[in-house]
């Protein structure tokens, strides 16, 4: 077996530089396992409705979180949460708890705009998506496109019918968009000082040096993401790093950069630290960057965070590009449409917020606008694919329906034989009407079959599929 690899000793020294008589507690605290949490999809169901149905142990709660619990260690339970069959269906995400604190400290309205601009593999635009309670548009960015996959799966596993996935630079971002955010997230790259405990990696890579290339490259992301928030708009800065230098160094050239942004002050939650503009030495005391929250693992039960919350007081007001306006269906399609939701769907779908792009039928937001020349690779909730004379039903629509919403259904016990085999791809012996059925967990929409002469063909999309 190999050796851990050790966390840096420059970094133990500099921790505890800055944290004096604390650092014998968050020394001992980097020993420990890390922290598991778990964030429920309230679009689907509460926090309470899945508790009670949870096929695993759960811990406590997260006091900064309302729809999250925290769980043992995977090698203490029976069943891997990862492969659940209810992680499948996007009843929950699984996410370290400390990660939990910026999509609720930036407090996202039903019916706003918001922007996640780095935001694979998903996490927080996952998060975001249940604050605004499937209403209003999420945009969610991707720079890199090695990243987009993972990204694309989890938005479509969550069910929300509001977000839409680009693949864009910041700066084109803005030049499209313009100051028309209410609300911006930036979970900005860093060094990951909060990933030491689960990420080996995190400590291999570590450097001085590392922690000034950070900074500079937040400060760039920053400088660009505050064009994109209108006046009286907010925008959270956060990273999963402890270094003052991406922290309160970083938001202290933000607000020397930016006047028209002020530091609106953070609520001082259960185990939740202040700023410390003392601890960089880019800040001063007149940037009011103790209203920034640190989350430290001797404190709480999580990683690691720091978040900042920017108001922006002034500046040109933007409505952003036009909305966009999908046209009409071609007949035939439309038909096809038609007889397949008569036939299968027990649920509407406003007409005019379907959109036919080549041969797939999405459903957009209903605030979409013009996105003409980002490169977009989810514009909204496929629903399907034209073929020839029929309409075939596409994974995310499935992911998107709630129990009922299907004429036919075929329900499997989420830790049975037969669920186990639709999740390798197996066809499934069963009697009944033919044509498309949804399959659910336990009541729980989870994936397509079709039923061929007391059959249900498998439609799990391969890549989806658990090999066991």
């Amino acid at each position: 077996m190999s050796q851990p690899i050790p966390i840096p000793p420059r970094f133990l020294e500099r921790m505890s530089l800055l944290l004096g008589e604390e650092f014998p507690a968050f020394a001992e605290s980097l020993q420990q396992s890390p922290v598991h949490g778990l964030r429920v999809n309230t679009l689907k169901l509460s926090a309470e409705q899945f508790k009670k149905a949870c096929p695993f142990p759960l811990d406590a709660g997260v006091p900064w979180c309302p729809s999250a619990f925290t769980f043992p260690q995977v090698g203490e339970i029976r069943h891997e949460p990862g492969k659940h069959p209810y992680h499948l269906a996007g009843l929950y995400y699984l996410q370290d708890p400390s990660a939990m604190s910026a999509a609720e400290l930036l407090a996202p309205q039903p019916g706003e705009r918001v922007l996640d601009l780095a935001a694979s593999p998903g996490g927080k635009t996952t998060h975001l998506a249940s604050l605004m309670q499937g209403r209003g548009l999420l945009v969610a960015n991707e720079i890199k496109t090695s990243r987009i996959h993972h990204l694309e799966a989890n938005v479509q596993r969550w069910g929300a019918d509001n977000v839409v996935v680009t693949n864009e630079t910041p700066e084109r971002l803005a030049d499209h968009f313009g100051a028309c955010f209410n609300r911006v997230l930036v979970d900005a790259p860093c060094s990951g000082e909060g990933m030491f405990r689960k990420d080996m990696g995190a400590r291999l890579d570590w450097s001085e040096e590392m922690l000034t290339g950070c900074a500079i490259r937040q400060t760039n992301i920053l400088r660009v993401a505050a064009h994109l928030v209108r006046p009286g708009g907010r925008l959270l800065y956060s990273t999963c790093t402890f270094a003052p230098e991406e922290d309160e160094g970083v938001a202290a050239q933000f607000l020397k950069e930016q006047p028209e942004f002020e530091v609106e002050s953070l609520p001082q939650l259960s185990g939740f630290s202040p700023g410390h503009p003392e601890w960089s030495k880019a800040s001063d005391q007149s940037l009011n960057l103790t209203g920034a929250v640190r989350l430290f693992p001797h404190r709480l039960a999580g990683e690691g965070h720091f978040a900042i919350l920017f108001k922006r007081k002034d500046g040109p007001a933007h409505d952003g590009p036009d909305p966009f306006l999908p046209g009409r269906i071609p007949a035939e399609e439309w038909r096809l449409w038609l007889a397949f939701k008569d036939q299968v769907l027990d649920q509407e779908f406003p007409e005019e917020r379907l959109w036919q792009a080549g041969q797939r039928l999405y459903l957009l937001p209903e605030s979409l606008p013009v996105m003409k020349g980002l490169r977009t690779s989810i514009p909204g909730v496929w629903l399907g694919t034209f073929k020839k004379e029929r309409f075939e039903p596409a994974h995310p629509l499935a992911l998107c329906l709630h129990p009922g919403h299907a004429k036919k259904s075929l329900d499997l016990r989420s830790d049975s034989r037969e669920m186990a085999a639709y999740l390798r791809g197996e066809s499934l012996p069963s009697t009944g009407m033919p044509g498309w059925t949804l399959i659910t967990a336990d009541g729980w929409p989870l994936g397509w079959g079709k039923r061929v002469q007391g059959v249900v063909k498998n439609h799990f999309p391969r890549g989806w599929q658990i090999w066991s």
